[in-house]
């Protein structure tokens, strides 16, 4: 179990370096141009996601996640237990990987955002996109899971530009988010709107996943 928690906690401290530090950078080198900083951002992403659960999935499941640790707790491949340790690895990793990027970048390690996204629409929008993503890595699992690290990373480079909120779709990014004031991050206020859209949109897919059995 330590190597899994270990694995969780790196990998999700990796993936908010690659998403905030990319932020940072594509911004700095875009010259103000908001569609080429996102581009960098998004692809970035994609390809740090796809690199990291390529690794670390026969290691932990690399799910840096919260909901989709608890998707695997409700399908009863995790106990509580092991859940739970999932969660604090991947908060803690997150935030951990936001403070090592201020620091990589000679920023202030502790910092707030002030970059407002909220509202109904961007809740929608983050309903949508954690729907889309565990519903992603459900049928993944189920009819192409040697290509599960592909469709994850394509998902989401994809998810950046076609969702009003870029995507966020995972609690624990919210959380380290909201504590980099850069190009990827949420304002404090706003992430308790996107975490509970994240988990409404988790337990829709529970549903329907018991109900159609797909």
């Amino acid at each position: 179990m330590k190597h899994k928690l270990l694995a969780e906690f790196a990998g999700t401290a990796l993936l908010l370096m690659v998403v905030v530090g990319s932020g940072i950078y594509g911004e700095t080198l875009s010259a103000g141009n908001a569609a080429v900083a996102l581009l960098a951002n998004s692809i970035a992403t994609g390809a740090g996601l796809y690199v990291l659960i390529t690794l670390l999935g026969p290691i932990s499941g690399a799910h840096f996640n919260p909901a989709v640790s608890l998707y695997f707790r409700a399908r009863g491949e995790l106990d509580t237990q092991g859940c739970a340790a999932y969660i604090a690895a991947q908060i803690s990793g997150g935030i951990i990987g936001v403070w090592l990027t201020h620091f990589i970048y000679a920023l202030p390690v502790l910092q707030t955002s002030d970059k407002v996204r909220g509202g109904l629409p961007q809740w929608t929008s983050e309903f949508i996109a954690t729907a889309l993503l565990l519903a992603a890595i459900h049928l993944a699992l189920k009819h192409a899971r040697e290509k599960i690290a592909l469709v994850v990373a394509l998902l989401v480079t994809a998810g950046y530009w076609f969702t009003a909120s870029t995507f966020f779709a995972n609690p624990a990014v919210t959380i380290a988010r909201s504590l980099s004031d850069t190009f990827a991050g949420i304002r404090p206020a706003d992430a308790p709107g996107f975490i509970i859209a994240q988990l409404a949109a988790l337990l829709l897919v529970l549903m329907l996943c018991r109900r159609v059995k797909a």
